[in-house]
């Protein structure tokens, strides 16, 4: 077991930097998430990890080792990748063993190493059956059991769930947290779906255009985000955005927006007094907007005007997707609620929960104003 360390980690193809100056530690025994769209460099952050990519500069250690010039095989790392990669002829036993045996183990510590990676998975009765025979969840349990009997230092996970259906996704999702916690062993995970990144990791390392945005826990990136990406990318639905102007009136502070004005809490205002005049990136959750007919208790509110047009029941809440001027934006309000589309309505924001970004030093990504 060991953790993972990128030292100022590079890596271009060509003139196209796909890993820009990566730098963080991932700590022994850490469920590490690395999340981001397509194309963001977390799949090559984890291949350089692997040593299935070379990287152009920096160092990568696994313990105090650094791994820049060693051998894939030699790293002591397992990888589960989205494809299940099984060998159609052989049962799901050889499949589990096929690593072991290239490595020479002895036939005892095979079978042992295998019975205990297929009872830690539930599939022993599945041992004697080929590839064809399973389900898309029986063969990613496989994989994660090829995985497993290598008993590596570091497991890396390359979107092992995308190939699932939704319910077996949330299973798996369960599975792997679980599979964590029994082996205690390091686990780095790459997703493009942030559920998965909130609902698993340790923490989460949130990266863009190649560049970590932000690395913390899922609740520190939810309530505080660093920056707009982050703060759009973390939280589903994603938060909604607003331009506007802070504007001081009467000794209070205002958020203008244009098509409505909200004040800022006093308690609040004092770490945006100097943004008076200035333009703001103004953002609220859709959670944090509530019908007025059925608000939390001890709220700060403030309604804005708007209309519906489209209401999705959820169940236990109903997504509204609402407009206000230029804005369209989402609510998730009670489900009691009975808007009617393209009915006029008002909806209450909290301005107990909000954030403010600053475009002046980088328009295209706004830092978060504290």
């Amino acid at each position: 077991m060991a953790g993972v360390t990128y030292d100022h980690v590079v890596k271009k193809y060509g003139d196209v930097v796909a890993v820009k100056d990566l730098n963080f530690n991932i700590d022994d025994k850490e469920f590490l998430v690395l999340v981001g769209p397509s194309g963001c460099g977390k799949t090559t952050a984890l291949r350089c990890l692997a040593g299935l990519e070379d990287i152009t500069s920096g160092e990568i250690k696994i313990g105090n080792k650094v791994v820049n010039e060693v051998a894939p095989k030699d790293r002591d790392i397992a990888m589960v990748f989205q494809s299940y990669a099984l060998y159609p002829h052989m049962s799901v036993f050889d499949n589990l063993a096929f690593g072991l045996k290239l490595s020479k183990t002895p036939k005892k510590e095979i079978i042992k190493r295998v019975e205990e990676a297929a009872k830690i998975l539930n599939i022993k009765e599945l041992l004697d059956r080929k590839p064809r025979a399973l389900s898309g969840g029986q063969r990613q349990r496989v994989a994660v059991g090829r995985a497993i009997v290598r008993k590596p230092q570091v497991f890396l996970f390359d979107e092992p769930l995308s190939n699932l259906d939704a319910k077996l996704r949330v299973q798996m999702r369960a599975e792997i947290t679980k599979l964590h916690q029994n082996l205690k062993t390091t686990f780095i995970y790459v997703t493009h779906d942030q559920v998965e990144a909130m609902t698993m990791g340790t923490r989460i390392a949130v990266l863009n255009f190649g560049v970590l945005q932000q690395l913390d826990t899922p609740q520190k990136l939810y309530e505080k985000p660093d920056n707009l990406f982050v703060a759009g990318f973390i939280g589903s639905p994603a938060m909604n955005f607003f331009n506007g102007v802070v504007k001081k009136e009467r000794g209070k502070l205002f958020i203008d927006a244009g098509v409505f004005k909200v004040e800022i809490p006093k308690e609040r205002a004092k770490a945006y007094q100097a943004f008076d005049k200035k333009k703001i990136v103004f953002g609220i959750r859709p959670e944090d907007i509530h019908n007025p007919d059925y608000l939390p208790s001890d709220i700060k509110p403030a309604l804005v005007e708007c209309n519906v047009e489209v209401a999705e029941l959820m169940g236990n809440e109903i997504f509204l997707h609402l407009a206000t001027g230029k804005y369209n934006f989402i609510a998730r309000v009670d489900p009691r609620t009975n808007y009617k589309i393209d009915e006029k309505v008002q909806v209450t924001f909290n301005m107990d929960n909000f954030h403010l970004f600053d475009p002046s030093q980088d328009a295209d990504n706004p830092l978060a104003i504290r």
